[in-house]
């Protein structure tokens, strides 16, 4: 009996977010603070490692198991994680990007092209309407919110502010119009089943991720004092913070999925705003706010490596496939 190829399930991608999440925070933090580069260069290359492994995952389940591809492409749930193979190519030319410039510039263009295409094939899907309620989670934000601000935040970086823009208020108005949707679930209908918990995580994503597109499409590391709208994006991500924090003994009530990965992202996008901020000229109360966000950044992402890594040589990591083999 032929042997069946190991299938990553594409919200893997979601690792290479958190990862480049932390090594943009010691990149920063090397500037304001004196923190080692090394560690920043470190994570960088480890998340590029990463991104690199699970996008040959990703091509040989298109290759070799392509029902099983077909069937995460149109499950309702998993469908939405597909877009995070793009972002995850958008920030692996940031990790690269002090190496091989031309390098992450090619990463970006095809991760921005790649995200938006996708997010017009989901949401021309979304609006044919019929979807399950059950279905409806805090990953419908990836397809168009968090492709569309790290497109912005890419721009910035590499200096195109002005597409930025464009990218930064596509990501916004999505935002909104899909936030009333994703609460009016969670309030009022059935609670998310112990295995959905976890993507609450991505609750805190849209502003902490939105307030890094829109800091580099302002000046970046280099600007002014953050305006106000920043500071606003900034005290909701908090709010979102505090939200799942008194959350998470509810949305844990299982055993470590990869799943819980989903939190990395806005965790440390929160911590990047906050240090970003310190480096823009804000002094007081942020730098030590910054300090225990970068913390915690360190500690959240710490504990999803190792308990991963404890999964995978338990051989509990991969889930069951979505589709069975014959």
């Amino acid at each position: 009996m032929p042997m069946r190829p190991i299938s990553v399930p594409v919200s893997f991608f979601g690792m290479v977010l958190g990862l480049v999440g932390l090594g943009d925070c010691w990149r920063v933090a090397t500037l304001v603070w004196g923190m080692p580069a090394q560690i920043a260069q470190g994570v960088m290359l480890l998340s590029f490692a990463l991104w690199t492994l699970l996008m040959l995952f990703y091509i040989g389940k298109w290759l070799l198991n392509r029902a099983e591809a077909l069937a995460e492409w149109h499950d309702p749930l998993q469908s939405c994680f597909v877009g995070l193979a793009a972002v995850a190519t958008l920030l692996a030319g940031i990790a690269i990007a002090p190496l091989h410039h031309s390098l992450a510039f090619v990463l970006f263009v095809l991760g921005a092209t790649s995200q938006l295409a996708f997010a017009v094939y989901f949401t021309g899907r979304l609006w044919r309407g019929e979807r399950a309620v059950g279905t409806v989670s805090p990953a419908l934000y990836l397809p168009t919110v968090a492709g569309n601000f790290v497109s912005a935040f890419c721009a910035g970086y590499f200096g195109h502010p002005d597409v930025g823009v464009l990218f930064m208020g596509a990501g916004f108005a999505s935002w909104l119009s899909l936030e009333s949707v994703i609460t009016h679930r969670l309030a009022h209908h059935a609670t998310l089943p112990a295995p959905m918990r976890p993507t609450l995580g991505i609750m805190l994503a849209p502003p902490a991720v939105g307030c890094v597109g829109y800091l580099f499409v302002t000046g970046g590391l280099g600007g002014g004092p953050a305006d106000l709208f920043a500071q606003l994006l900034l005290g909701y991500a908090l709010l979102q913070f505090a939200f799942l924090a008194g959350l998470l003994r509810w949305i844990t009530r299982q055993p470590f999925m990869a799943s819980y990965w989903a939190f990395s992202f806005g965790v440390t996008a929160l911590a990047f705003d906050s240090i970003v901020f310190v480096l823009r000229g804000q002094k007081g109360f942020m730098e030590w706010l910054s300090l225990g966000l970068f913390g915690v950044a360190n500690l959240v992402i710490a504990t999803l490596v190792v308990l991963t890594l404890w999964r995978l040589l338990t051989g509990k990591l991969l889930p069951p496939p979505i589709l069975q083999p014959n």
